[in-house]
């Protein structure tokens, strides 16, 4: 059961943060207090004034706040990856040298240790866990720390996970519903580093507290541990305590914990039970697959419609700009059109002057290949351009004033061109690009171990082949996240006769030969093909997958 996810003083955290306040903008105030209000019942609106408020407050506290609300709301709906983006961003902001930072400090990493529990990223969720203990307060450090043993125990470091759950009884607090979580949370990770160790009475100590302070939350955990506690030596037992824990879970709406309720029933129950809880767990996880998509759909449309919005305003204030600009165009058009001829000779004389000016400058201080090409394009269009019309008025009796305007506009277009050119950066080197993408796969249960990835092996591949080439292999790594089950895998890099050769190979559980491929293997194949490569996967195997992928280096 994700007991860390069921501690109402988890909050303590996020609250805490509500205690840093600045002052900023009246109205992005509004929105934080707003959803604030709405946080403990209302998370979806909660959620639409917390993206408000960050995408519009110009304070950086207020806005980490905000990210750090939406965090925990995107985890407690299960978008685990967009709690993780969230709590990021969220972290971005926060300057820990400012003390009234580090409740947000301390909220954030907790929630990204939440998020990679729930990811069984377990590792991982551990060190956040210790980030966020740096700062902790009094009140968020006990939960932190129970957080922390929680990570522990799921890497089964039963010993390490034990000790802090026995410190944290040691020490004196008058929350009993507090005490007993940590009680009952004890019990179970002694039991499970020694089978032979009696968990009973401290569960059922556990147990009546939690019947005595009526909280629900804490039955259903001490129903699922007892429940564990007993499958084996006591299955009858264990089954009542299962039954329990689904009453209970129903009553608290908890799809979670109403499908691990189910899962002990089904193996605990007698054969002629097992079909109606199968039948109700299907139904159930289909029920929360859908209502989860449907949360995190919900989020991505909210900031979807926010920055929209913005883009939106930002539109409109260029719309508004170019018909200021109009106008403006406009009416010096008029002028030009009533100076005599004598203003224009004026006007071009200072104008050249300037001109000659500005080429000497710029002949004498350029040092940059893109200063000199945007100074050759000033020349060749604006410039000459701009000479032609003047000579066009100044030798023709009757101007067509609509056709000077129209080739003024033409000339002001080609201008702003030029001022959309962007400058070019140096990128990463592609080796250490790859290493950085195969890595980011590599977990406490799976290591990626990477071969002969060297700079000088891609110095002669063009930026199409490492384009493909890196869609090819994130494609591969993917796949083998999702569906390899594979503790190991190694990618190995090598150049032979003008062609690089790349062999991947993990040791999961394969792919059939009559497996279909999905649309990611079938864009691998695609690809390769384009850079003129060929693939070859193996899948006359006793276990695992090699892949071979070759392709000219020129």
């Amino acid at each position: 059961m994700k007991i860390y996810r069921l501690l109402p003083i988890l909050f303590i955290c996020l609250f805490a943060c509500k205690k840093q306040k600045v002052t900023s903008h009246p109205q992005q105030d509004i929105n934080l207090k707003k959803a604030e209000q709405l946080f403990a019942n209302q998370n979806d609106s909660a959620f639409y004034y917390f993206n408000i408020a960050a995408t519009t407050s110009k304070d950086s506290l207020t806005i980490a706040t905000s990210y750090s609300f939406m965090a925990q709301i995107q985890n407690s709906a299960g978008d685990f990856f967009g709690a993780q983006e969230s709590a990021t961003r969220s972290l971005k902001l926060i300057n820990i040298k400012n003390p009234k930072h580090a409740t947000c400090w301390t909220s954030s990493y907790n929630e990204l240790g939440r998020s990679s529990l729930d990811l069984k990223q377990y590792q991982l969720a551990f060190s956040y866990f210790n980030m966020a203990l740096k700062h902790a307060d009094d009140d968020a450090r006990p939960v932190i720390l129970s957080n922390k043993a929680m990570a522990l125990q799921k890497l089964k470091q039963y010993p390490q996970s034990a000790k802090i759950y026995n410190e944290l009884l040691v020490q004196k607090t008058k929350n009993s519903t507090q005490y007993a979580r940590f009680l009952s949370n004890a019990a179970k990770t002694m039991w499970m580093g020694n089978a032979g160790y009696d968990a009973a009475p401290l569960l059922l100590k556990a147990l009546n507290i939690r019947i005595k302070n009526k909280d629900d939350w804490g039955l259903n955990a001490s129903y699922a541990h007892l429940a564990d506690y007993y499958t084996s030596s006591r299955p009858d037992s264990a089954l009542l305590y299962a039954k329990n824990m689904y009453q209970i879970a129903q009553k608290l709406n908890s799809a979670d914990d109403q499908l691990e309720a189910l899962q002990k029933l089904i193996s605990l129950s007698p054969s002629a039970a097992v079909k109606k809880y199968f039948e109700s767990y299907q139904r159930l996880s289909d029920s929360l697959q859908t209502a989860r998509n449907a949360a995190k759909n919900q989020f991505a449309i909210v900031r979807y419609e926010s920055e929209k919005s913005k883009a939106d305003n930002l539109i409109l204030q260029k719309e508004n700009t170019e018909k200021r600009y109009q106008i403006i165009k406009r009416d010096v058009i008029l002028v030009l059109g009533i100076l005599s001829f004598i203003a224009i000779s004026v006007i071009a004389f200072l104008w050249f002057k300037k001109r000659q000016q500005k080429m000497e400058l710029e002949k004498q201080h350029a040092v940059q290949e893109n200063q000199l090409k945007t100074s050759k394009k000033v020349h060749d269009v604006v410039a000459n351009g701009l000479y032609r019309i003047m000579s066009e008025m100044e030798n023709q009796p009757d101007i067509d004033r609509e056709l000077i305007i129209d080739k003024i506009e033409n000339l002001y277009e080609k201008s702003r061109d030029i001022s959309y050119d962007k400058p070019e950066f140096n990128q990463q080197q592609f080796n250490e690009k790859l290493s950085v993408l195969l890595t980011s796969f590599a977990t406490s249960k799976t290591k990626v171990i990477i071969v002969g990835n060297k700079a000088a092996l891609w110095e002669n591949v063009n930026a199409k082949s490492q384009y493909e080439l890196e869609h090819i292999l994130q494609e591969l790594m993917v796949n083998m996240k999702k569906h390899s089950e594979a503790d190991t895998v190694v990618i190995k890099f090598e150049e032979e006769e003008n062609n690089i050769l790349i062999s991947y190979t993990d040791n999961g559980i394969g792919i059939a030969d009559d497996k279909n491929f999905n649309n990611g293997l079938n864009n691998t194949v695609s690809r390769i093909d384009a850079i003129g490569g060929t693939v070859n996967f193996e899948t006359k195997l006793e276990k695992g997958l090699k892949v071979h992928i070759s392709f000219p280096v020129a």
